[in-house]
């Protein structure tokens, strides 16, 4: 059964979440997981010349992507503080920095990309079944869809509920959406990709989270 989502109070946890977490001194990076130099990087995207990542976050990876891979780099993000932050400090870089709800941003967007993705962001809080498709509407052929989030507690599947900021005081929450490898590849052929493959790929230290990681192809 589809999930509601209140943009509203999301918009509020991920403006709260964009005060601590960005940081100004902070250098362009592309990391796919949770851990800094672990695992592989911008390859898995095929060398894009236009690339839009959704959830974008500190913007770090955008700019790596423009600085050191020369893309067309794009990105959206629902959190109007995080957008600000990341337009002043990145505003010599040439990357376009969007504010939005993905699905509304991907369904009027009139461009069209070699490579959309996400890491920890949009994909991990959106419907599959309605993101997936606006995604491929927005894929050149030949084009690939990558993201990364944490894989799945085993047993907990499908969207799953989630507080921000503590278990006191204004509720801000949001969902996540969180299946088995397989399951996410389903999702991607039927949406219409020609060929999906997700795996979680092991943590550094071992018995530490390992990071789901899901790539697909037109």
């Amino acid at each position: 059964m589809p999930i509601d989502h209140d943009l509203d109070v999301e918009t509020e946890l991920w403006d709260t979440y964009a005060e601590t977490a960005f940081d100004p001194e902070a250098e362009p990076v592309f990391n796919w997981t949770q851990y800094r130099g672990h695992g592989p990087g911008p390859e898995l995207l095929s060398g894009p010349r236009r690339a839009l990542e959704i959830g974008f976050g500190t913007g770090r990876a955008l700019v790596h992507l423009a600085q050191s891979e020369g893309v067309e780099a794009h990105g959206v993000d629902l959190s109007p503080v995080m957008v600000k932050k990341t337009s002043e400090r990145w505003a010599d870089t040439g990357v376009t920095f969007h504010h939005g709800d993905a699905l509304e941003h991907l369904a009027a967007d009139e461009n069209t990309y070699d490579a959309v993705y996400s890491i920890f962001g949009a994909a991990w809080f959106t419907d599959p079944a309605r993101l997936f498709p606006l995604v491929r509407a927005r894929l050149n052929p030949g084009g690939v869809f990558v993201f990364s989030q944490p894989p799945a507690i085993p047993g907990a599947y499908g969207p799953q509920g989630m507080y921000k900021g503590g278990f006191a005081g204004r509720a801000m929450f949001t969902y996540r959406y969180s299946y088995r490898p397989a399951v996410w590849e389903r999702f991607l052929t039927r949406a219409g990709f020609r060929a999906a493959e997700a795996s979680v790929l092991d943590a550094p230290k071992e018995g530490h989270i390992g990071t789901l990681l899901v790539r697909a192809a037109l």
